[in-house]
């Protein structure tokens, strides 16, 4: 039966082109009938035009139908939920029947029957015939209706199986959806087209019977297989110009829209219209939040207008061929995109590789057909520059012939593969996850050798991409910045794609976003689906905004000596002149002074007014602006900034101490802090723990800190010592079980000049402290009545850490205490804002002297680790505050390297001194 046949369908019409056409078209999303059966033997008869399904439910088309109280959704990321015993699939299969009743218009005759996507096979009845049954989730099929169709009424049954020997082939880290996800139409349109445009200006189609006209560049007429040559301007993602065109042929015309563009290898340079290529892009998987992979055109809009406005320049689509329509999005708004096959068996991993699929020869047309579907339909994209055979599914034959078919087809777009390292089938070398160390090597074009000297030296002749990099589950991903600086140093490497656009977080009434193991499943993989740049309503997390910054198109230094700021522009395509600059001085974060900025077109030097040195901190902040609306983000759009201290005046000096610690009040027997400006708090002490991120989990840091204890410390108090107007308490802070320790001694004075409480924290570890540790710092927490607004002056206005925080500048900020969360859809680590000069808390301000690291939370750390979803976390009547001198970094190591080695944070003598002022 076609549940276990290796074939990818029957009945199938030959693959084509995404066009737009006049031809007749019938749309028949909408309501349709629906039942589920829980396995794939429910009788058939339901198929029969007369069929009663008045007792079935309503079904939206396109959908799955776990979202409509159908089953349920399960998530894994590697393994299948099903035995590896390919073909076979369990008897547990749920099957969707749907049934559509739908009205031919008077005077139709013909027509196809078009599914852009079914999740996993899909068999199709029209008046009961059986037109045939396809594979390929996210591909279209095509099925000749013309035949069966009828005057007037028509019934159209399709029977989707969750399960099937495609199944194999469909292992890709997301939701297991089942449903007929995408549009249906009935089309009278037959027609195929391929048009040929490269950058300098070559233009001929491929379409039988079809004449091109494109009015803009005065063609008209243009027969097939003819080339002519026009003065188009090119088309890039920096400058997607388009050319509207038609081709007419005797029963339709179908419209195009033209892009002129070349991409090409030379010297191990990936170039397009002859210039170097650097991708800075991003993953993304199709996902709605309460639609799954049913997107909607206004959706994928939104998607692209945010890459667009964060700096993100191509796309690769994780891991099969998105809607159409997205395509049409990335042509018009300028995207640069890898299109990729629906094929990943990383499931296969796990048992050794056996029984591949990608190396089964009996699986060889189903994996040559999804080839041949995806580069038939979107081959006319001009933001299409390069095809992906798929994703992590080993290697094997059928590679080769996916390969061989493709180069023949359209040689004119190199080829993508990153699961084989020998690159045997490939026209880039393509890596995941490799640490900043290897990088640099590829780029040197000192990478360990292959095996095979011929393999070897074919290799190492390539551009290098990483396919995936910087893994952005929860808080991170860290190392942005460094990865981008070797992107631009070494020309062999064409950038990367961040892992990955969003949360995949469905919509969930107890949950607000579930994951993995939200809905009963036996075998699944957690918040592993939570791994997005932005959160699952498609707000931007701060690992996109500092990608943003990482991505930036214009680089900006600054000689204060002087006064000169030099302007690089690191477009690939285009100069400066859609940029306005300006130049602002603050002053303890407040504007004194702001001017425009006359930049060259192709960028240059600058002398900047202003930089003088002034009483107090001064910064000069330079930012680059959208001149005028682009189709993208209007005027005053900021598409890169700059910023730097300018020399400032010393600072006064501090007041003469005070002999008595008026304003706070202690315990006699162990010197803790009871009270501070007439506001009860408890603290402050030294603290060594966070709520492990993500990051700290996959990388085995939590078990080791848990192993430590330092989720546990205990506090004890040696020594409360009062000489004059100082108190100075000694401590130990350490864990149960162990002889490791920390030596804390606070020493308190007071200054007679603003009525200030100094505090200086000296720390001394004891024992043998080998592993990092996730923080130095006091903890405290006051009445949470006493805090709602802070107002501070250092980096924000969002959070930043050791190897994050990017976008974090220094300014005065203000936020609500809940507006200092980042609402990670797994609760862990977040908020904390980084080099604080100063913060007022309503009842104090606390200055660190120089800087200190703020969080605030109406939760406590151990309340933070222990929550699983956000509505977890219930808001308590305590202000948790945290005054750091250092974080450990935050690093990739959900999947890739940790920090950075000087991002580590080790246990070592440290001082800290803080000031607190009542307000």
């Amino acid at each position: 039966m076609e549940l276990v046949t290796f074939a990818p369908g029957s009945g199938l019409l030959a693959p084509r082109a995404a066009l737009r056409s006049d031809a007749p078209s019938l749309d028949l999303n909408g309501m349709w009938r629906f039942r589920l059966s829980p396995a794939a033997d429910a009788p058939e008869d339901f198929a029969d035009p007369g069929y009663d399904d008045s007792g079935w439910a309503e079904l939206p088309v396109p959908s799955h139908w776990p979202l409509h109280g159908h089953g349920a959704p399960a998530y894994t990321n590697v393994v299948y939920p099903f035995p590896v015993d390919p073909p076979y699939v369990p008897d547990e299969n749920p099957t969707g029947d749907h049934r559509r009743v739908f009205d031919l218009p008077e005077g139709w005759s013909g027509g196809r029957l078009r599914f852009e996507g079914a999740d996993s096979l899909a068999r199709v009845w029209l008046n009961g015939h059986e037109l045939g049954f396809w594979t390929g989730s996210r591909l279209p099929a095509e099925f000749d209706a013309g035949p069966w169709l009828r005057p007037g009424r028509n019934v159209l049954a399709v029977r989707v199986h969750q399960w099937s020997a495609a199944s194999y082939l469909e292992d890709q880290d997301m939701w297991w959806l089942p449903g007929i996800f995408r549009d249906v139409t009935l089309t009278r349109s037959a027609a195929d087209v391929f048009v040929h445009a490269m950058h300098d200006g070559r233009l001929s189609f491929d379409g039988a019977g079809g004449r091109l006209d494109l009015p803009e560049l005065g063609v008209a007429g243009l027969e097939p297989g003819v080339e002519v040559r026009v003065a188009a301007e090119p088309w890039t993602a920096e400058t997607p110009r388009l050319y509207d065109a038609t081709v007419t042929f005797p029963e339709e015309t179908v419209r195009l829209r033209v892009g002129f563009r070349t991409v090409s290898i030379e010297d191990g340079v990936l170039l397009a219209n002859g210039r170097p290529l650097l991708l800075k892009g991003v993953n993304r998987h199709e996902f709605d939040p309460r639609r799954g992979r049913a997107v909607t055109p206004e959706t994928m809009r939104e998607d692209v207008l945010l890459m667009k406005r964060h700096n993100v320049n191509a796309v690769r689509t994780s891991h099969y061929p998105p809607h159409p329509a997205f395509l049409d999005l990335c042509d018009e708004l300028g995207l640069w995109v890898i299109d990729e096959c629906d094929l990943e068996t990383h499931g296969f991993e796990r048992v050794g590789w056996r029984g591949n699929p990608t190396d089964d020869p009996r699986y060889e047309g189903a994996l040559l057909d999804r080839m041949c579907r995806m580069v038939e339909r979107d081959k006319n994209h001009p933001s299409v520059v390069m095809w992906s055979l798929g994703n992590e599914a080993g290697v094997g034959r059928n590679l080769g012939v996916m390969a061989a078919w493709t180069r023949e087809r359209d040689p004119s777009r190199p080829l993508h593969y990153e699961g084989d390292r020998s690159c045997a089938h490939t026209d880039v070398y393509s890596r995941m996850y490799a640490s900043h160390a290897e990088v640099e090597a590829i780029g040197r074009g000192e990478e360990d050798p292959l095996d095979d000297p011929a393999l070897d030296a074919r290799r190492r002749a390539m551009p290098f991409l990483q396919c995936e990099y910087a893994h952005a589950m929860g808080n991170g991903p860290g190392g942005l910045a460094e990865y981008q600086e070797l992107f631009e140093r070494y020309p062999r490497l064409a950038g990367g794609f961040v892992w990955e656009w969003i949360d995949h977080g469905i919509a969930h009434p107890a949950h607000d976003y579930a994951y993995g193991g939200d809905f009963g499943e036996p075998l699944h993989d957690g918040n592993f689906v939570i791994d997005g740049l932005v959160f699952p309503d498609r707000t931007p997390s701060p690992g996109l905004l500092d990608l943003k910054k990482a991505f930036e198109p214009v680089r900006i230094t600054f000689a204060a000596e002087d006064g000169v700021a030099r302007v690089v522009n690191g477009h690939g395509f285009r100069d400066l002149s859609h940029l306005r600059f300006t130049a602002t001085v603050e002053v303890e974060g407040e504007v004194v002074a702001e001017h425009p900025l006359e930049v060259p077109p192709d960028g240059g030097e600058v002398r900047l007014p202003g930089a003088a040195a002034g009483p107090g901190e001064r910064w000069l902040t330079v930012r680059a602006l959208l001149a005028a609306d682009q189709p993208w983000a209007p005027a005053g759009h900021e598409v890169a900034w700059f910023q730097t201290r300018l020399p400032s005046d010393p600072p006064a000096p501090a007041g003469r101490s005070a002999a008595t610690l008026s304003g706070a009040e202690f315990e006699d027997r162990s010197g803790r802090l009871t009270r501070l400006f007439g506001v009860e708090v408890e603290g402050p002490r030294l603290d060594l723990w966070r709520a492990p991120t993500d990051n700290d989990r996959y990388s085995g840091l939590e078990a080791r800190w848990r192993a430590l204890g330092l989720h546990r410390l205990t506090h004890r108090t040696d020594a409360v010592e009062r000489d004059g107007g100082a108190l100075t308490v000694r401590t130990r802070v350490a864990p149960a079980a162990g002889d490791l320790g920390m030596r804390a001694t606070y020493r308190w004075t007071a200054t007679d000049d603003d009525g200030a409480l100094l505090l200086r924290v000296d720390v001394e570890p004891e024992g043998d402290w080998s592993d990092p540790i996730p923080r130095l710092g006091l903890t405290m927490t006051l009445p949470g009545a006493a805090v709602d607004r802070i107002t501070w002056f250092g980096r924000g206005p969002g959070e930043a850490y050791p190897d994050t925080g990017l976008a974090a500048r220094v300014g005065r900020w203000s936020a609500t205490v809940e507006e200092l969360q980042t609402p990670y859809v797994r609760p862990q680590e977040n908020g904390h804002r980084a080099d604080v000069r100063w913060a007022d808390l309503g009842p104090f301000r606390v200055s660190g002297e120089p800087v200190f690291g703020l969080t605030a939370r109406r939760w406590s750390t151990a309340e933070l680790a222990a929550a699983r979803h956000r509505p977890d976390l219930t808001p308590g009547d305590r202000v948790h505050l945290h005054l750091d001198l250092a974080h450990q970094g935050i690093g990739t190591a959900t999947c890739g390297p940790g920090p950075l080695p000087r991002y580590d944070l080790y246990a070592r003598p440290a001082t800290f001194t803080l000031r607190f002022t009542p307000s």
